[in-house]
C-alpha cells in the first residue's frame, strides 16, 4: 500500500490557526506554536465575553429602570413586584426602552404597579 502523507492537511490547520492571529503583535502572527496559544486564549476569551455581556445588558437594563422608578417615586424592587402581582408580564429590555422613550407610559406602568400593591 502507498504511504500516506498527511503534509497537506497540515498546512492547511496550520494557516488556519494563522490566519486568526493576523494582525497580532510579533511572532504570535507568525510562528505557529505562539499563535496557537494566542488564539486558543482569544477564542476562550470570546467565548466568556458573550456570557458577559449579556450579565452587562441586564445590569443596563436594571440600571435604568430603577432610575424611571425613581422618577416616579417607588424603587425597582417593589415596582417591579407590583408589576407581577398586577399581571403585567414585560422582559426588563422592553421595559428600559419604555423608561428611556417613552415616560409618560413608563409613569402609568408605576401607577399600576402601585394600585396592585
Amino acid at each position: 500500500m502507498a504511504r500516506i502523507k498527511g503534509a497537506m492537511m497540515t498546512r492547511k490547520r496550520r494557516n488556519k490557526i494563522l490566519g486568526y492571529a493576523k494582525g497580532y503583535w510579533g511572532s504570535k502572527s507568525k510562528h505557529f506554536k505562539m499563535a496557537n496559544q494566542a488564539v486558543m486564549k482569544s477564542l476562550t476569551y470570546a467565548y466568556i465575553g458573550r456570557k458577559h455581556r449579556k450579565r452587562d445588558f441586564r445590569r443596563l437594563w436594571i440600571t435604568r429602570i430603577s432610575a424611571g422608578c425613581k422618577a416616579n417615586g417607588t424603587n425597582y424592587s417593589t415596582f417591579m413586584h407590583g408589576l407581577k402581582l398586577a399581571g403585567i408580564d414585560m422582559n426588563r429590555k422592553m421595559l428600559s426602552e419604555i423608561a428611556i422613550h417613552d415616560p409618560a407610559a413608563f409613569t402609568e406602568l408605576t401607577e399600576k404597579a402601585k394600585a396592585a400593591l
